[in-house]
Formats: structure tokens, sequence, C-alpha cells
């Protein structure tokens, strides 16, 4: 595997695998992204200069750019097809995680962590310091934040969050309905799966949810992602949910052990490719089977927080990006020339009546003569 990306190929499978290297903090070290093809042989790597700890919420938008999140250092990155990364400091400066994007190229941005305090037993575990963000009191709000195509902030909606079992976490998953109108989404480790409507601005009733006392491990949910016949595919820590849109679930594929919690597709629909944050390793999974049929090691463990598959770009944005509004020229356009109104139908136009050909006596009589006989 070679020190640096190669050029992005169709099919192209990048995971967010940060290499943690300092002892008193374990979700600090130097950022990375691993490149592989779609059979997850490795191509390259992406060592980031602008993190400082795990780096995850991959997602590729219209254009072919790569984008990657650090929450905890607020730093939201875009890597180009060329290989430029380009750090986008016009944002808000909050605990972003992970990206969607929208037909007309504006984004939704989900802030990851909320409120002020971790829960006691939770705290007691970690081994890492959330910080409140610049001029802050909080975490966070966990809250959906939706921008323009150009960066500029359109709209912050006032999600409802679970918080998971720590009680910090906002919005750390989420997926677009094929739609959309509607942003369902989780606060990993907790029992629900929100909706947010996004053309109405209000919550919407859970498209699932559980309530303890459970039967068995607690319920959990993880990363999700619409396939495009509408189909959401959630990962629940030890298998893959394919959940409807009316929150039945319709079949489950077991994954081996726990911790599956970052998923993507193909662009075919016809395989998943899912993380385990415990062991480091990504698995292709066939949908239609439910068969692992590729694996691979990253070599990290608790470190895997993002996965992407690069499906090119569209035609509509490969050409040159149109400038905002704010800095297109206006041109004066020439008004058309009026034309002369047409008939649509036969009826309007109006036709001379044909003069009737005149028939001699002769000519007649002959006639009914040959029909005597």
């Amino acid at each position: 595997m070679g020190d640096h990306m190669k050029p992005f190929a169709r099919g192209d499978v990048f995971v967010g695998v940060t290499e943690l290297n300092d002892p008193l903090d374990d979700h600090a070290g130097r950022g990375r992204i691993i490149q592989y093809d779609a059979n997850l042989r490795p191509k390259g790597v992406l060592w980031l200069g602008a993190t400082t700890h795990l780096v995850g919420g991959l997602n590729f938008d219209a254009r072919g750019v790569l984008w990657a999140f650090d929450s905890h250092a607020f730093v939201v990155l875009n890597i180009h097809p060329d290989g430029r990364v380009q750090i986008r400091d016009e944002l808000p400066t909050r605990a972003f995680s992970h990206v969607n994007f929208a037909k007309d190229g504006s984004f939704y941005l989900g802030e990851h962590l909320v409120g002020d305090a971790v829960r006691p037993e939770i705290a007691a575990r970690m081994k890492t310091k959330l910080p409140f963000f610049p001029g802050g009191d909080r975490f966070g709000d966990g809250h959906l934040w939706h921008f323009a195509a150009d960066g500029a902030l359109l709209r912050e909606f006032a999600t409802q969050t679970h918080g998971g079992m720590g009680g910090f976490l906002g919005i750390t998953g989420s997926a677009l309905a094929p739609d959309g109108r509607t942003i369902v989404y989780c606060s990993e480790t907790g029992p629900r799966l929100l909706r947010y409507d996004l053309v109405n601005d209000r919550q919407l009733p859970d498209l699932q949810s559980f309530q303890p006392p459970f039967q068995g491990p607690p319920e959990m949910f993880f990363g999700m992602a619409y396939a495009p016949d509408g189909m959401l595919y959630v990962l629940r820590g030890a298998r893959i949910d394919a959940v409807n849109d009316h929150g039945e679930t319709v079949r489950s594929i077991p994954l081996e052990g726990f911790g599956w919690a970052t998923i993507a597709l193909s662009g075919d629909a016809r395989h998943a490719y899912v993380g385990s944050f415990f062991s480091g390793e990504v698995a292709k999974v066939s949908l239609a089977s439910g068969g692992v049929v590729g694996r691979v090691q990253t070599g990290q463990v608790r470190a895997l927080a993002g996965i992407a598959v690069y499906a090119g770009r569209s035609r509509a944005t490969g050409r040159k990006a149109r400038p905002a509004a704010s800095q297109r020229k206006l041109v004066p356009q020439k008004k058309p020339k009026k034309k002369k109104p047409v008939a649509r139908h036969k009826a309007a136009v109006r036709r001379k009546p044909t003069a009737k050909k005149k028939v001699s006596r002769t000519t007649r009589r002959q006639g009914r003569r040959r029909a005597r006989r």
C-alpha cells in the first residue's frame, strides 16, 4: 500500500482509521484515510495534518469530493480528486461528524454532541475529554444544520436526541430519505431511530423505538444508509436490519461479533461495506445472500469511524461549478419576438366551401340503369 492516495476509481472504498498514539487519550492520534479497491485490496493512504482525534463520517458529494470530520477538534475536511485537502473553516465551529447531500446541492451536517456532562458510570471508563465548542458552555446542541452549496447557513433544526449510553451523544449518524423531505437519525448506542420533517420543521414519531427493560442485550442503533429502492439498512451492533418506511424490520443479516457501527452501500446497492469499531475490520456483505464476500483488517482497534464508496462524479456536476448567486453577472436578455398565433385545431381554420360538380341528366339516367342490372 502506497503512502499516498491513488486517483479515485469507481467502486473504491475509503475508510477513516486514525492511528491512535496517545497513551492518555484513546481517541487521539494521526488522522488517516485508507483507500481500497471494491474487493478491499489496499491501494493507498492519506495522512491528515489538520486533525487531532478520530476521523470519520466519510461521504462523497456529487462532485466526487470526499468529506471527512474530526468532531473532537471541530474540523470539516474536503479531499478533492486531485489530492488537495481543503479545511471548511467558513462553517460554524461545532462538533459536526457527518454529512448528507440534497439534490439541489445543499447539505446537512449532524452535530455529534449534546449537553454539558457525561453520565458518571461512562465518564469513569472514558479516556478522552470532550471539549465545549468555542465560546460555549456545553459540548453542543445535537442539532441538524442545513447549508447552501456555497456553505451559507440556511437553517438550524432543533432535533431531539437520545444521548446514547453516555448521555452526551447527539446526531451521530443519519440518512436523508429518497424524497428529500425527511431525515432519519440516531444517537448511537441509544434505542431510538428518530425522524425529522425537514419541510415543515417538526419532529416526527420515531421510525423505530425500544424501551427498557429489554429482552436480552440492550437495543442499540448505529450507522445507516438508504438504498435507491427506499429500503433503509441500519447497523444494530451485531447485525444489519433492513427497515421499510413503515418502521418494519423486513430482514436481518447477522454479523460476526459486536461493534459494527459504520456502513456504506456500493454504487449498485448490491453490497454493504460495514466497519467494526472494536476490531478495526471492514467486511463486504452481499445484501442478496447475506454472506460476507470480502474482508480486510485495518490493523487499528477502536479507531474505525467512517466508510465511503466512490461512485464517480454526477453528470450535472462534472462540469465547472456554477458560481453563487451573489457572484453571477447579470446579462441583459433580449426580448423574444412575438409570433403570430397559429390555430391549434383544423376546426379553427376557416376553409372556403367546395363547389359541387354539375352532373348531366343523361349521366344520371345511365347510372340508374346500371344499378337496376
